[in-house]
């Protein structure tokens, strides 16, 4: 199954941009019963993770849907109201399927699949990839079925991981608003994390106590924090300390 799938996808490697590689590898997934896919290039949100936090994200690449799926109240409420899949997120999970985070056989995700359906959804396999700078690939593949033989779901989260690494090659993440942090400030405010002291910090670091201070507080504005502690939490959250 692995080696016929990836030689189905052999084009979608190729393809020359990333709105051409996904519809290339959905077009080559429709013959293995794909019904819906959508990839995005985006960087981890600075804020706490939520749902409207990781759609203001943006990086939409490609998506592919019934029409008048997009934008209906169906959609809104998987993206906005029910989104259990901000906890594969948070946990880097790398390969993942919707019912991991939303079990069919859970009664509080049945208005989740009642609208998933609109989307021809029955369960989708995903892959993502994580790169520099809180930068992720992502691919969500919907099926009109939910049971893959486990060499088969092996294949195809392994040909969707290819597709996000090559997704990364291809195009860029949008540009963030935010200043990005200098090596000094990230390092100092790592260092706040660990406990230091502004002094302890100086010392580490060979640099003046004021100096420190001016660091962290270059960080904390950079990051919109209101304190070290939520400046500290939000590089945590972005994974860059």
């Amino acid at each position: 199954m692995l080696s016929r799938l990836m030689t189905h996808v052999e084009a979608a490697y190729a393809a020359p941009t990333a709105e051409d590689a996904s519809v290339a590898f959905f077009a080559a997934m429709q013959d293995f019963g794909a019904s819906y896919l959508q990839t995005r290039l985006y960087r981890r949100p600075a804020a706490i993770l939520t749902s409207a936090s990781h759609w203001a994200a943006g990086g939409f690449i490609t998506r592919l849907a019934p029409s008048g799926w997009p934008g209906s109240p169906a959609f809104n409420y998987v993206c906005f109201e029910c989104n259990p899949l901000l906890g594969a997120i948070r946990e880097s999970r790398t390969s993942y399927r919707f019912s991991d985070f939303a079990p069919h056989d859970n009664m509080q995700y049945g208005s989740y699949w009642e609208a998933l359906s609109e989307a021809n959804i029955d369960d989708a396999l995903c892959a993502t990839s994580y790169g520099g700078d809180g930068v992720i690939a992502s691919l969500h593949l919907g099926f009109h079925k939910r049971d893959f033989a486990p060499d088969d779901r092996f294949a195809i989260h392994l040909a969707g991981l290819a597709l996000t690494e090559r997704l990364m090659s291809l195009t860029s993440p949008p540009p963030t608003t935010a200043d990005s942090l200098t090596r000094r400030e990230r390092d100092s405010v790592a260092l706040v994390a660990e406990g230091k002291t502004d002094w302890e910090i100086s010392v580490i670091l060979g640099i003046a106590e004021s100096t420190v201070r001016f660091h962290v507080d270059n960080a904390r504005r950079k990051l919109g924090a209101v304190n070290r502690a939520q400046a500290v939490a939000r590089l945590v959250n972005q994974r860059l300390i």
